[in-house]
């Protein structure tokens, strides 16, 4: 793509990527994602904000071949995808600096090799004038790495943001437009991303609430020209109380546990509690992230392997422990053929999470009606913990 203007002096660079379904080798991309960089030119200097994934270095060095002279390239987040292509700017424009944060230097020296020289570290709050177009820092650390920051272009409210509210979602659209799609893929992000660090991040929110914002150009996904709309996004996810929702991953073997939890789902939903039910074998990981996001309960179900849990769920109580959602309450269900000690070893793959245990329903072999009885306590259970939460 060519690059394109927002305002007088100020453009979108970067590329769209429609065919990436997989990030970092781990989450899920289902509608591919983009690598935004961004042009300001003043007066007296010209500053490049972030780069793009180095398997689209060409695009981007394109659409600088007509910007004569860079004077600085501003790296916000030393990830490769943003930063891979430092180096053949820097090729480009041998006279050019690298501004960054004092940790995002030494980053940028491992993981690039990038020569001490080019850089300039700035602090937290520090300007540079480019000649009637002012950068200021501000430090986001954990959005989502430590030496995370964003910047804000002062004389056009413009936030730059780099990761922090982002989108994967490949388009030719500039803009937010369908808020719903957008809503949707920024959560994801959120979940899979931003969740785990959501207490700091909510105070990176409330650092950035002083400032008078007309637009968030993030460097994945599209730019907000209502930047309320993702900044409540944002405050709800982090801050909100739970929802009267349990998300329940599960995987089944031969039947029983798929039985139990079949019944287990329609005896929470006659008890008035919604149900997002995730079968591991075939799960978008992605999918069961966002439904952590607002659930009040987490309910693993799983067979009994090798005296333990089955490795698939081992795999989903590891997400749900690194991702740290706002969870209030956890149980298990699930089939045992001679014994084991299932509850033990999931219980102590959860330590990050802040929950109440509530007494598991296991049953040896297929359940019985002594067993069917006891997971309508178990759903009355929740029912009865998510009403004196208030969680509704």
């Amino acid at each position: 793509m060519k690059k394109r203007k927002i305002k007088d002096n100020i453009y979108w660079m970067g590329s769209v990527d429609w065919d990436r379904r997989l990030f970092d080798s781990l989450i899920p991309l289902p509608d591919g994602t983009s690598y935004n960089a961004y042009l300001i030119e003043g007066n007296e200097k010209t500053a490049l904000i972030d780069t793009v994934d180095p398997s689209f270095t060409e695009e981007l060095l394109s659409q600088l071949s007509g910007i004569p002279k860079l004077d600085y390239v501003i790296s916000l987040h030393s990830e490769q995808d943003h930063s891979g292509s430092i180096p053949n700017v820097l090729k480009k424009y041998p006279d050019a600096k690298v501004i960054t944060s004092p940790k995002a230097k030494g980053l940028l020296m491992d993981q690039l090799q990038i020569p001490e020289e080019y850089f300039i570290t700035v602090a937290d709050g520090e300007e540079i004038s480019l000649g009637k177009k002012t950068i200021k820092f501000i430090y986001t650390p954990w959005v989502h790495w430590p030496e995370t920051m964003v910047a804000y272009l002062k004389e056009d409210k413009i936030l730059f943001s780099c990761d922090f509210f982002g989108s994967h979602i490949a388009t030719t659209d500039l803009y937010v437009s369908d808020e719903t799609r957008v809503y949707e893929a920024a959560k994801r992000y959120y979940a899979e991303i931003m969740m785990p660090f959501r207490n700091v991040i909510k105070n990176n929110i409330e650092k950035i609430s002083s400032y008078d914002i007309s637009m968030i150009a993030p460097s994945h996904g599209l730019i907000y020209p209502k930047p309320s709309f993702i900044i409540d996004a944002y405050k709800d996810w982090i801050q909100g109380s739970p929802k009267n929702t349990v998300v329940l991953p599960y995987i089944s073997m031969h039947g029983s546990t798929k039985r139990i939890v079949d019944y287990f789902v329609a005896s929470l939903e006659e008890k008035g509690v919604r149900v997002e039910q995730f079968n591991l074998a075939v799960t978008d990981i992605g999918k069961l992230a966002m439904a952590m996001v607002d659930a009040a309960t987490i309910v693993i179900g799983t067979p009994t392997i090798l005296v333990g849990p089955h490795p698939n769920i081992v795999y989903g109580a590891y997400l749900a422990n690194a991702l740290r959602p706002k969870t209030k309450f956890l149980s298990i269900v699930g089939s045992y053929g001679w014994g084991g000690k299932t509850v033990e070893i999931l219980a102590g793959m959860i330590p990050n999470l802040k929950v109440e245990i509530i007494e598991p329903v296991l049953c040896k072999g297929l359940p019985t009606d002594d067993d069917f009885k006891a997971l309508d306590k178990l759903a009355e259970k929740i029912a009865q913990k998510h009403r004196e939460a208030g969680i509704k």
